[in-house]
């Protein structure tokens, strides 16, 4: 759909946006494949760098992203995704939103209370 994944070596990066509150809640990267999933099924799709494969996000803790609106920047190399999250949180680490640490007199600090166990979610060694 005429977007340019050339520059970054067959990848674009995908900033996730609550649809309603507009807070950032997560970025990923898209190939060809991963965007014409996302655009296909409504759930937010993506390219895992380091497993080198497709991942629907929710598979393994079933809070999914549904597709709400899809933007792209004026050089069509970046998009940006508005969803609403069906889960209590989007983040690996428990938090609501992947983006949950500040910096705050040059140390990171954690923002926000988790908002579930990842433990409960991913088994143990989450």
């Amino acid at each position: 759909m005429d977007l340019n994944f050339e520059k970054l070596g067959g990848l674009v990066p995908a900033i996730v946006q609550h649809y309603r509150s507009g807070r950032v809640l997560m970025v990923g990267f898209m190939n060809q494949e991963a965007f014409r999933r996302t655009v296909e099924t409504g759930q937010a799709t993506f390219y895992s760098r380091s497993r080198g494969q497709l991942w629907t996000k929710g598979e393994s803790s079933g809070h999914r992203l549904l597709v709400r609106e899809i933007y792209t920047d004026c050089d069509r190399d970046a998009l940006l995704l508005k969803v609403e999250p069906l889960g209590p949180g989007v983040c690996h680490e428990g938090y609501a939103s992947c983006f949950f640490r500040r910096l705050e007199e040059g140390r990171w600090l954690e923002g926000e209370p988790k908002s579930f166990d990842p433990a409960q979610v991913y088994g143990e060694g989450a």
